[in-house]
């Protein structure tokens, strides 16, 4: 899959940075788990909107950066799993 198709090369840097940023919350025992996606979500589109502008586009570029992180780090999470 080519990610250059949907994510602008512009909102790239926003996925390392979520990433990051998901891993500093989940670290934290204030926050629930469940709320960890919901979090990053607002701070994509906040982030892609700071980068980009706000416009409809950056809203979408802010979901899609924000799915390629939870994509990842399930991605990171199972092939570390041992069963």
């Amino acid at each position: 899959m080519d990610f250059a198709q949907y994510i602008t090369q512009n909102a790239l840097i926003l996925i390392p940075a979520l990433y990051i940023v998901g891993m500093v919350i989940k670290n934290t025992e204030k926050i629930n788990d469940k709320y960890i996606p919901v979090i990053l979500l607002f701070l994509g589109i906040l982030g892609a909107i700071g980068i980009m502008g706000p416009s409809v586009e950056s809203v979408i570029q802010g979901i899609l950066v924000t799915g390629a992180t939870v994509y990842t780090n399930q991605l990171i999470k199972q092939s570390c799993k041992k069963e």
